[in-house]
């Protein structure tokens, strides 16, 4: 009634914004336009995964994906597969292998231009009304009366209306009953090419009206709670914390005595300045006093090196362990292209979460540590073992010398975490490497990545593959391995 009345009878715009208040929130149950009978029951939300190589289908059922696809999981696994949809290109719905796809990362919300956090709805009334904002602008915040909820704020030429995002039992969105969506961005996504459901056509994410704040990564310690003790290693302690009593993150707690202090903010900007899929994301920093906190995200299954040796991870076939090869080299791939040289690459500097997604992380780190305690006359302290000749004899380090310890990384996926040179001391393996002496192929490893390997372990530096070289080849072994089995 409101819009026939408001578009017919104009010239009373005045006694119709008395009796609807341009920019009210609707009420939650009501629905911009009818909508459907509730689905019975609600659909279950939707898992979304990413394809790890290409694979192109050879029978009917099973659509083809290149490496990158989204895919959203639409039923159970069966035989080793999954039925899935792809998200990208030619709508495309079947069984693809589980071999063939890691569970994707959603990306943080502060990541989204469109969401603001922290802002009211008297603000963002104000930031959407500003320049250069126009007609069509939208915003997502936090509900103010919902705890946990958010709304949706949408400039409508001079007014503003307020949309509540409301959250079914199974965790889906919606704004009207009946049409679920499994996050934030696939509700947008629907609405901007649906806009007439709601009335209001979503144009662009709305513009700050003041410059963002380029580093908020510093944080109080006062913001984070330190639960259980995950670990200890040369960099200092990493724990699983609560940021906010709410977000689980995981805390690598800097032990000062060890390390070089005053380097850490130069290393800090390198860290704040990577993004890749395959590096484990930094969250937060508190380097203002000490203990210093490097927050990042929390990988549920713990170090590569661990799970490994776990009876899941002994249960793993050949092509998980080939794709765990090809993450960690697509992770250090993209620390060769920024000239970054990680100098402690080994299994257990890379996460596991729930998907089998692996991560490299304390990229850089070694740096870092004081002389005395990373150098080859400190004894147990420098890890030897997967250190290049030239870096545990005169420190020469180098992206070849991250090669070199990329190859020892792969002996260990293939022996499910088993030591290298188990039963040598540091200094027996320095001297049989010295004489030419190269880790054996491990049983379950295939003969062409025994090659990469021993590639890997040349003795001069510039004969060693790049890893974008090995990133490509384990790719392709990958990708046939897996389709002999599938």
């Amino acid at each position: 009634m409101e819009p026939f009345l408001r578009r017919r009878l104009a010239f009373l715009s005045f006694f119709w914004d008395k009796i609807w208040p341009a920019g009210g929130e609707p009420d939650p149950e009501a629905d911009p336009t009818p909508a459907p009978a509730p689905r019975s029951p609600p659909a279950p939300r939707p898992q979304l995964f990413r394809a790890l190589y290409d694979f192109r289908a050879r029978r009917g059922g099973k659509p083809s994906v290149r490496r990158g696809d989204g895919l959203c999981a639409l039923g159970e696994d069966e035989g080793g597969c999954t039925f899935a949809r792809r998200l990208s290109g030619q709508p495309s719905a079947g069984l693809v292998p589980i071999t063939c796809v890691a569970e994707a990362s959603p990306e943080p919300l502060s990541d989204q231009p469109w969401y603001f956090s922290g802002v009211s709805r008297t603000q963002a009334q104000e930031l959407l009304l500003s320049p250069p904002n126009e007609p069509g602008a939208f915003l997502v915040r936090p509900s103010e009366s919902s705890l946990g909820g958010y709304s949706l704020s949408v400039r409508a030429q001079a007014s503003i209306c307020h949309y509540r995002v409301s959250m079914a039992a199974d965790g889906s969105l919606y704004l009207q009953k009946g049409r679920l969506f499994p996050s934030l961005e696939e509700l947008l996504t629907y609405y901007k090419a649906n806009w007439k459901l709601i009335q209001n056509p979503l144009l662009r994410p709305c513009m700050p009206q003041n410059p963002v704040q380029q580093d908020a990564w510093e944080r109080p310690h006062s913001e984070f709670a330190l639960r259980r003790k995950l670990g200890e290693g040369y960099f200092g302690e990493v724990w699983e914390g609560l940021w906010l009593g709410s977000l689980p993150v995981a805390v690598k707690v800097i032990k000062s005595a060890d390390m070089k202090l005053t380097d850490l903010a130069k290393e800090i900007q390198t860290l704040k300045g990577l993004k890749h899929e395959r590096l484990i994301r930094l969250h937060a920093v508190c380097s203002a006093g000490e203990p210093v906190y490097i927050v990042t995200e929390l990988m549920r299954k713990g170090n590569l090196q661990a799970y490994l040796g776990s009876p899941e991870g002994r249960a793993l076939r050949l092509p998980p362990l080939l794709g765990f090869a090809c993450q960690v080299a697509e992770g250090m791939s993209y620390l060769e292209e920024r000239r970054i040289v990680h100098r402690d690459l080994a299994a257990r500097n890379v996460l596991v979460d729930d998907g089998l997604a692996c991560k490299v992380a304390d990229f850089g780190l070694a740096r870092l540590l004081k002389d005395d305690i990373y150098s080859p006359s400190s004894g147990s302290k420098i890890p030897v073992k997967w250190t290049a000749p030239e870096a545990a004899n005169y420190r020469v380090f180098s992206q070849k010398s991250d090669v070199w310890s990329f190859g020892v990384l792969l002996y260990e996926v293939f022996t499910y975490g088993q030591c290298p040179y188990e039963g040598m001391t540091n200094h027996e393996t320095l001297q049989q490497i010295t004489r030419g002496y190269r880790l054996p192929r491990p049983a379950t490893c295939p003969a062409e990545v025994y090659v990469l390997m021993l590639e890997c372990w040349r003795g001069s530096p510039e004969e060693r593959p790049t890893f974008a070289m090995l990133r490509e080849k384990l790719h392709a072994i990958h990708g046939g391995f897996s389709r002999v089995l599938t």
